[in-house]
């Protein structure tokens, strides 16, 4: 296996401080590594010493003949006066990139939505770069490096403005690429799905060193929480973060845990005393006493935005209900209105047809993503402006009181941070502040547009910690599918056919959803799937001769059987584990057996009435 890059004593300091400290490590022929540790610990440095643009103050850096190198980095060097062909393809003739699978397959990975849909780009392909916003030009930059054919590929925050959906498809694509003898890959991400689902060795960089572990996120959250146990030095309350982040891992869906090479029975002993992330029970019972039974209710609700051709259906007669303690994650196709159903909820924006209600005792709190709302506080202090908004708020999960002070230092800002000025707070405080000042007010209707923006996963594990002690409503739009799966207790997708649909197979089907759309249309793009694409096998049409509102009346019955079946999925599910907990109590276990049996012949009749219903609203 060939060696590709070499660093040895890597020493970078800027001003005071050792940014790098006597680094020595390589990058081998087929290697795909995952870089992590927070922010500011020096994960672009690292990347920027491997691409040679990095000058280092001791040490060496070393790349074998001929090793060409392609980097992402978190500013593009795109030309404005360029179109997004020529920027991706350069000058190649359409003919030549266009019978080139890869090449297309690429541009309809990353830019399909851009190109054609609701999130298009004026122009399309002949779009000037100048013209695109931030996130698509990064996306352009993505495109043109997974088009090129570099040796090894340094990526820094690739997720980064791609939706659930872009991830899925570049993890499956890098997987397929750096296979042994093909190149390697180094990517910095606090998306902790993708690391798992791509990288096959974790670098964590952290106090000017970098420590390797193999495997991917789940392997490197056991290697911590062992070190810390065996060393006893680790702090309580990061030890405790270990172990539940440890435990979610090992509970969540198999192909989370199956890849990664660790001593699963060194897991098991670490999380064998450890309890579920949040206890549902009482949260639900919290959030009920605080909220009634009424949160949010959306009825027949439609709305569309533009006008003329540019006219979209975001919501078509649109019957959501959210009641208290509900966990729900928000997924879709870019341009699908997941930020505007977050404004409806909120009653900022009104339906064209009918309406939302909100309950009497609703109170909210909203981390938008542009973070508008610090800039009347940028010459106050951290703690100063949490503590203004409230000085304790309820944690659930524990049943103790925690002081703004604590609520500022499990958000990651200790004693000396919490002084700092607003205004000199990277992108990453400002988000984790904004946080910490809506949980402290006591919202009982949490609403989150994308609150993994420029957070490192040390922080992500504590933002979750966090939000499992919150006893109310929560609504989390993220194209971080682990977050959702970690904080969310049900997904709902928007696939710009104006529904919401519920996903009881979590992102998983969202995604299936999506694939079947696309083969439906014949494309080898992922396009939007209309209802009759999302349809079961055995729906076909409509009945011969339905009105338009009975096939309306048909698709209302249809969503209500889902959240039904979505409801006796979850009961299924803890009578399971209560059966599993009462194996030595026969009676207990037998009362348990016949509730199962009684839950599983309702779930039947259910199913065989989603089917009738689904055939008739076509």
């Amino acid at each position: 296996m060939a060696h590709l890059l070499n660093l040895e004593g890597a020493t970078v300091v800027h001003g005071a401080r050792t940014v790098l400290d006597g680094v020595s490590l390589g990058l081998d022929d087929g290697a795909r590594t995952g870089v992590v540790g927070r922010n500011g610990d020096g994960k672009s440095t690292l990347l920027r010493v491997l691409a040679g643009t990095q000058a280092l103050d001791a040490g060496r850096a070393t790349r074998s003949r001929g090793t060409t190198i392609g980097v992402l980095s978190q500013t593009d060097d795109l030309n404005p006066a360029h179109t997004v062909r020529r920027a991706v393809v350069g000058d190649v003739p359409d003919h030549v990139w266009a019978s080139d699978a890869r090449i297309r397959s690429v541009l309809d990975g990353l830019l399909g939505d851009m190109l054609e849909g609701p999130a298009a780009a004026p122009g399309g392909a002949d779009a000037l770069v100048g013209q695109l916003s931030g996130g698509q030009r990064r996306r352009v930059a993505l495109a043109r490096l997974m088009a090129g054919d570099d040796d090894v590929l340094l990526l820094d925050e690739p997720t980064n403005h791609l939706d659930v959906e872009g991830v899925a498809w570049l993890a499956e694509h890098l997987r397929t690429r750096w296979q042994p003898t093909q190149g390697a890959l180094v990517v910095v991400t606090h998306d902790r799905w993708f690391l798992d689902a791509v990288v096959e060795r974790t670098w964590e960089v952290h106090d000017g060193v970098v420590d390797a572990y193999d495997g991917g996120y789940a392997a490197y959250v056991l290697a911590r929480a062992e070190r810390a146990r065996i060393a006893s030095v680790t702090a309580e309350r990061r030890d405790n973060l270990l172990r539940k982040e440890l435990a979610w891992l090992r509970r969540g869906a198999p192909a989370r845990t199956s890849k990664p090479r660790f001593r699963i029975e060194a897991a098991n002993a670490l999380i064998a005393a450890e309890p579920p992330p949040r206890d549902a029970f009482a949260l639900s019972r919290t959030a009920t006493a605080r909220l009634g039974k009424d949160v949010v209710d959306v009825e027949g609700a439609s709305l569309a935005v533009g006008e003329g051709e540019e006219r979209r259906v975001l919501l078509d007669d649109v019957t959501w209900r959210l009641g208290p303690g509900d966990r729900i994650g928000i997924v879709g196709v870019n341009g699908s209105g997941k930020t505007t159903l977050l404004r409806l909820l909120l009653q900022q924006v009104q339906p064209d047809a009918g309406r939302v209600k909100l309950g009497k005792t609703v109170v909210t709190g909203v981390l938008s993503q542009d973070l508008r709302e610090l800039d009347a506080v940028a010459d106050q202090r951290v703690l100063e402006t949490v503590e203004r908004e409230a000085t304790s708020v309820l944690d659930v999960a524990t049943g103790k009181e925690l002081t703004a002070s604590s609520v500022v230092e499990r958000l990651g800002f200790p004693a000396a941070r919490a002084w700092t000025h607003v205004r000199d707070l990277s992108g990453g405080e400002r988000r984790r502040l904004q946080l910490a000042r809506l949980l402290v007010r006591g919202p009982n209707l949490l609403l989150l547009d994308e609150p993994t923006n420029d957070l490192d996963t040390d922080t992500l594990a504590a933002v979750e910690d966090v939000l499992d002690g919150f006893a109310g409503t929560l609504v989390v739009v993220s194209h971080d599918r682990y977050l959702l799966e970690r904080t969310t207790d049900r997904q709902v997708a928007l696939l710009g056919d104006g529904a919401i649909r519920d996903l009881p197979g979590g992102v998983e089907e969202y995604l299936a959803l999506r694939h079947a759309g696309a083969a439906a249309t014949g494309s080898g793009s992922v396009s939007t799937p209309s209802r009759d694409d999302l349809a079961a096998p055995r729906q076909n049409s409509a009945a011969p001769g339905a009105s338009a509102a009975d096939v309306r009346a048909a698709r209302k019955e249809v969503a209500r059987l889902e959240r039904q079946l979505a409801k006796l999925t979850e009961r299924e599910a803890k009578l399971h584990d209560a059966l599993a907990a009462s194996a030595a109590d026969y009676a207990a276990a037998a009362k348990l057996d016949a509730e199962l049996r009684e839950l599983l012949s309702e779930k039947e009749a259910l199913e065989e009435e989603w089917l009738e219903a689904a055939e008739a609203a076509g």
